[in-house]
């Protein structure tokens, strides 16, 4: 089995640029399965039923997300209803809230799970409510699961030492570790000691040469001390897509193989 996961997608552009490089990418590494994070699809931040919906047309199959999920609090409700299934938010997320943490689908006739965790490191200002300790969130959601399912967790978090430890903590228990959430494509990607595939940061699909999507001239002000917020998300012609491809034994649930890829586009 065979699965490709694209990083954060930025706006229109990283809608745009979805819905003209899936086919390719899903005949040229022959895909069973495409997934997503889509916290920033609505115009660089949040997710919008509209916005999903372009991106479930253009082919992606599942999505994950993280701390700007609930930005459009008009459609938060609307949005996990619509798409029960197919959207989940990380799970250590202290409260109530919308949505799960994680979903069983079912590809080429077996189980996958796909769970979503949220760092606490430097996330402090970057989410209104509380955030328990993703690490002891994972042992919870293991303690129902085989050693044999298929595991894919997205990790969503700042700083590379956590993602690096939870890497090696959920290493031989899940398939999969993908870290997401700094749009910036890590050179780490690698099958850990005990078989869990990993990488840092799978990076973005947004505009190219931007600051994280975001005008270079916009965020040097900001840096600058001349604006207070980020503005200006870029719409462009010109695209990065940051992605993973990971292959996985259907028996095992143990990783072949895993491929990162960072290409640049121009998108008509």
């Amino acid at each position: 089995m065979k699965f490709l996961f694209f990083g954060d997608i930025i706006g229109k552009t990283g809608r745009r640029a979805i819905a003209s490089v899936l086919p390719s990418l899903k005949k040229k590494h022959k895909i069973d399965l495409v997934i997503a994070n889509a916290e920033n699809i609505a115009h660089g931040i949040g997710v919008t039923v509209k916005t999903l919906g372009s991106l479930i047309e253009s082919g992606v199959d599942f999505f994950t997300s993280g701390n700007h999920v609930f930005r459009k609090p008009n459609e938060v409700d609307e949005l996990f209803r619509t798409f029960a299934g197919k959207i989940i938010r990380p799970m250590n997320f202290e409260g109530e809230y919308a949505g799960s943490g994680y979903e069983s689908i079912e590809v080429k006739g077996k189980q996958v799970y796909i769970a979503n965790f949220i760092g606490q490191v430097f996330m402090e200002n970057q989410f209104s409510g509380l955030i328990s300790s993703p690490f002891k969130a994972l042992d919870d959601f293991l303690q129902s699961r085989k050693e044999s399912d298929i595991i894919i967790v997205d990790f969503h978090s700042e700083a590379t030492s956590e993602k690096r430890g939870f890497g090696f903590y959920a290493d031989g228990r899940v398939s999969a570790v993908l870290g997401t959430h700094t749009h910036v494509q890590t050179a780490d990607a690698q099958i850990l000691p005990h078989g869990t595939a990993y990488i840092s940061d799978t990076g973005m699909v947004g505009a190219a040469n931007t600051v994280l999507g975001v005008s270079r001239d916009r965020a040097l002000e900001l840096f600058l001390g001349k604006k207070s917020k980020i503005e200006n998300m870029v719409e462009s012609n010109e695209v990065e897509v940051g992605y993973v491809v990971v292959e996985i034994d259907e028996e095992t649930g143990k990783v072949k193989s895993i491929k990162s890829f960072l290409d640049k586009v121009k998108i008509k």
